[in-house]
């Protein structure tokens, strides 16, 4: 492949990059956090394409160098458009049914408002439930929003799933829901489900990890969030 149609190339992924950090896009493949990062490295790649046309122009001929480069190069331009045009769904009820949960003990807890409602992440009112026994969390309203998971035989799962790095080794937490549960949920539905915190716990059949219950008081469906995706770090947020 020549000099200038590396250069195009160059530019189109550098374009493609930046398109997806300018826009909601990256998030279904990295965590927000590396928006940043994923900016600098399009603009890099577009001011490398730019280096390589510059360099290209100056060069004088080369004897003998008329060729044309294959066009079954081009086809390197697919992985891009697709990239733009078509945008993967965010892991649903399928990943979460058939991996266990990845509760893990956090580093510690960031202070709760004194009194008033409380709304949490699945990850964090998990681990308040289970390692901290719901010590902040009793006879308080508890607002979380996660997609509905059910394997057919358990109560219903409220799950999110979290993000180290990127979507590859993104991992659910689980949430069994119980008390005014809606009588028919749809997997992969997103709810916004107000309870109130219990005691009462069960197991991951995948896996026998720790699985929280909440009494569900209401819940209702809202559309998935821009960012399906929780940030998970050493301290629970």
């Amino acid at each position: 492949m020549g000099g200038q149609a590396q250069a195009a190339l160059l530019f189109l992924l550098g374009a493609t990059v930046l398109h997806a950090g300018l826009t909601d896009l990256h998030l279904r493949y990295v965590k927000a956090g590396l928006r940043p990062l994923l900016l600098l490295s399009g603009a890099v790649l577009i001011a490398t394409a730019a280096a390589t046309v510059r360099y290209e122009w100056r060069r004088p001929p080369h004897p003998g160098a008329s060729h044309r480069e294959p066009r079954i190069s081009w086809l390197l331009t697919l992985p891009l458009l697709a990239l733009i045009l078509v945008a993967p769904p965010a892991l649903g009820s399928y990943s979460a049914t058939h991996t266990g949960t990845a509760l893990q003990k956090p580093l510690g807890f960031p202070e709760l408002p004194a009194r008033g409602p409380l709304r949490l992440g699945v990850a964090e009112y998990a681990a308040r439930a289970v390692h901290d026994r719901g010590r902040h969390l009793r006879d308080r309203p508890i607002s979380i929003t996660g997609f509905v998971a059910t394997n057919g035989t358990d109560d219903p799962y409220l799950v999110r799933m979290g993000l180290s790095c990127c979507a590859a080794d993104a991992l659910p937490v689980k949430i069994a829901l119980t008390g005014e549960v809606p009588p028919v949920l749809r997997p992969d539905t997103w709810l916004e489900v107000t309870g109130t915190y219990t005691p009462r716990r069960t197991k991951d059949p995948v896996n026998d990890g720790p699985v929280p219950y909440l009494e569900v008081t209401r819940a209702v469906p809202v559309p998935a969030p821009a960012d399906p995706y929780e940030d998970w770090s050493g301290e629970v947020r």
